[in-house]
């Protein structure tokens, strides 16, 4: 297999970008970049830490990134696994990534910056949902924000529904954890899974 060794390689490769791939990226959300962001119910979330790389999928019921002004974002932390992967990278390094997706669009919005996790009673009280509100909100410092290209998107025929997957041909989280881990009980797991989601989504 032959592999790129050099920047200058990929360059020669690929050759020059186009003018409107450079244009896009700006250090501030513009009118537009917010409107698109804020009808955005779905990120993934990518953060580096010692142990490595994560990128963990974020959604919400409305927009899942909340805009606190053209230059920092918000996005709360709703309950999950308690893995807290991302929240533990960000705290030792607070370079993060987003890809916004939009059920519909095929523009995706992507940021970069870096990012903290505040836990103070007046920010995370600034959001509520079924009358609760996150354990912490990670508060993002845009350093560029743009819109990717939407060919992957239409590659992909993603908004497609005659294209979707029937997820009844595809494993279950129990039968995965099942292959893992022998005498795991998946049929359970997959049994009680709705029923504690929607205990717990918020």
């Amino acid at each position: 297999m032959r592999k790129v060794e050099t920047v200058e390689e990929l360059n020669a490769l690929y050759g020059e970008p186009a003018e409107a791939s450079i244009l896009k990226v700006t250090p501030h959300l513009t009118q537009a970049y917010r409107r698109m962001i804020e009808a955005s119910p779905f990120v993934a979330l990518a953060t580096v830490g010692p142990e490595g790389l994560d990128c963990s999928p974020r959604g919400d019921a409305g927009q899942v990134v909340f805009v606190d002004n053209d230059h920092v974002l918000m996005l709360p932390d709703w309950r999950g696994n308690n893995r807290v992967d991302s929240l533990a990278n960000i705290v030792r390094d607070p370079r993060v990534a987003l890809m916004f997706l939009i059920p519909g669009s095929n523009s995706t919005m992507r940021v970069n910056g870096r990012a903290i996790v505040a836990i103070d009673e007046e920010t995370c009280h600034r959001f509520e949902m079924d009358g609760r509100h996150p354990r912490s909100v990670v508060v993002i410092e845009i350093a560029e924000v743009y819109v990717q290209c939407a060919r992957a998107v239409i590659r992909a025929d993603l908004w497609n529904s005659d294209k979707h997957v029937d997820a009844n041909t595809l494993p279950t989280v129990g039968a995965m954890m099942t292959e893992i881990k022998a005498g795991f009980d998946g049929a359970s797991y997959d049994r009680d899974w709705p029923g504690r989601a929607a205990k717990t989504m918020w």
